[in-house]
């Protein structure tokens, strides 16, 4: 589909050419305007939820984890097929900038033993802050509850506002209004809906856990529990680390890492198969030493306790795979490589970030419509997806700073005209 409807930029009789117009307060939005403040531009922030960088906020609960310290080519190959598209605004603004970035608003960082980069607060508040008063300063304004209702007929902005309908007319726009997920935290992509010609992909779950039909049993003693020191593999690729039981499936660190090709093999065969290590210490000779032991009168789940150390729900697994239909001559095989059988993702009101979003070859390096000068694109409304790890927020403030400065180089080439 062509995207000849999408509105440009407003046409010079009712264009100012003195600010630009930011729609999304998150981190993308955020960076292009100071990136436009920087350059001498006036920047206005439009958001519909009444307080801005709400998901980032979430984010932070856990430890924000800003960006990776792996070197910059393996860290741009995590971006699969949008690393041509990404890759010079991250090396234009890569990990290092972006610790400098954080530690000038007072925010120092450290590099934890995975490699990944988080504030020594830990949390998202106080950058977030410090960051909205250097806004402030650089005279960065922020209006909040103003949701954007699309082009009017001359190009203008509409936003439903409290004060009732507003029309905006700057010189420039700088999209920036985030993905699908956690949709109740701002973005949800209804903004979609007002690009009717621009090329989509389909909004996915991305960063995502996958739902598994546990037995009744299992789900009401371990929903909630984490799994820990283990390992999941799927496609060939091992990931070491942690995951969570839920009541209806799996999630964590460890299946966010494989949420892409899990996710996308579901939707190839309908399901797919993740292979799950309870002891990725052992080998499976050893596995196979300790559970050829004399069982002495014990029961199965003491003796799996006792000859191999595992907790509760790890024995509650196995358990539920000999339930299954496994034998238990099985047991070796399933204690380092137990199948489970994702049946479909979690939706995106859980998963931590999309996949789908605006196919990225409607834009020009400089983030610009290619039909439609003046109109910028940024973050995660995007077509991309990056794994947890840092690389997430990294792509969205460096593709956040690089459309402001091509906003504020195409508004400086723009003939000056009274606001209209």
């Amino acid at each position: 589909m062509s995207d000849s409807s999408v509105p440009a930029a407003p046409p010079p009789a009712t264009r100012s050419s003195s600010w630009a117009a930011i729609l999304g307060a998150g981190p993308a939005g955020l960076m292009a305007a100071e990136a436009l403040a920087a350059q001498g531009c006036r920047a206005v922030v439009f958001d519909r939820m009444p307080s801005v960088a709400r998901k980032f906020l979430m984010a932070g609960r856990g430890g924000l984890n800003l960006t990776h310290s792996e070197p910059l080519p393996a860290f741009l190959g995590r971006y699969g097929v949008a690393e041509p598209v990404l890759a010079p605004a991250i090396r234009a603004f890569p990990p290092e900038a972006m610790i400098a970035w954080c530690e000038a608003l007072g925010q120092p960082v450290f590099t934890g033993s995975s490699g990944r980069v988080f504030p020594r607060a830990m949390k998202a508040s106080p950058l977030l802050r410090a960051w909205l008063a250097r806004l402030a300063a650089s005279g960065v304004e922020i209006r909040p509850r103003h949701d954007w209702q699309g082009f009017g007929d001359d190009g203008a902005l509409r936003f439903a506002s409290p004060a009732g309908q507003v029309l905006e007319r700057p010189g420039t726009v700088v999209l920036a209004l985030g993905g699908a997920s956690w949709p109740r935290l701002g973005a949800d992509g209804g903004w979609a809906a007002l690009l009717p010609g621009a090329r989509l992909s389909p909004f996915r779950p991305a960063n995502c856990g996958f739902r598994i039909a546990w037995s009744p049993l299992f789900r009401d003693r371990h929903a909630g529990t984490p799994l820990k020191r283990i390992a999941l593999e799927f496609g060939g690729r091992i990931v070491p680390g942690e995951a969570m039981v839920t009541r209806d499936g799996l999630e964590g660190g460890a299946v966010y890492a494989l949420s892409a090709p899990l996710r996308d093999a579901i939707d190839r065969d309908g399901e797919a198969v993740l292979r799950l290590d309870l002891r990725p210490d052992l080998s499976d000779q050893e596995i196979t030493r300790r559970l050829d032991q004399p069982r002495r009168g014990q029961s199965l789940s003491g003796f799996l306790r006792k000859a191999l150390g595992l907790p509760p729900v790890a024995i509650g697994l196995v358990q539920e795979a000999l339930h299954g239909g496994a034998t238990q001559a099985e047991l070796p095989s399933l204690v380092k490589t137990m199948p489970l059988r994702l049946s479909a993702p979690q939706g995106l009101d859980r998963a931590i970030s999309t996949a789908g979003g605006l196919e990225l070859d409607q834009l020009g390096p400089d983030f610009m419509f290619r039909n439609h000068p003046g109109l910028f694109a940024c973050g995660e409304m995007l077509d991309w997806e990056a794994p947890t790890g840092g690389y997430l927020l990294q792509a969205c403030f460096a593709t956040g700073r690089a459309a402001g400065l091509a906003a504020a180089a195409w508004l400086r080439q723009q003939p000056a005209q009274q606001p209209g």
